[in-house]
C-alpha cells in the first residue's frame, strides 16, 4: 500500500464526512440564527429556548435524511473493504 492509496482513502472519507454532516449542520445553524434573532428582538435570554429547537431540528433532519446517510456510509465502507485486497497486494 503506497501513500497515494492512503491519501485517496482519506480524501474520500473526508468528502463523505462533509457530505453526510452538511444537512444537519446547516439546519442547526439556520435554526440557531433564527432563534438568536428572535431572542434579540424579544430580549428573552433563556438557554433552553436556544437548545430545544436546534435539538428538534436535528432530530427531524436525521429522520428525513437518515436512510440516505446510512446508505451512503454503507456504500463507502463496502467499496473500501472491496478495494483493500487490490490496495494491499
Amino acid at each position: 500500500m503506497n501513500s497515494q492509496t492512503v491519501l485517496t482513502f482519506a480524501r474520500e472519507a473526508l468528502t463523505l464526512l462533509l457530505m453526510v454532516s452538511l444537512p444537519v449542520l446547516l439546519t442547526v445553524m439556520v435554526v440557531g440564527l433564527v432563534v438568536s434573532i428572535f431572542q434579540a428582538v424579544t430580549q428573552i435570554n433563556e438557554n433552553t429556548l436556544s437548545f430545544v429547537p436546534k435539538l428538534v431540528a436535528a432530530a427531524v433532519v436525521f429522520m428525513i435524511a437518515g436512510p440516505w446517510m446510512l446508505s451512503t456510509i454503507t456504500d463507502f465502507i463496502r467499496r473500501t473493504f472491496e478495494g483493500l485486497p487490490a490496495a494491499l497486494g
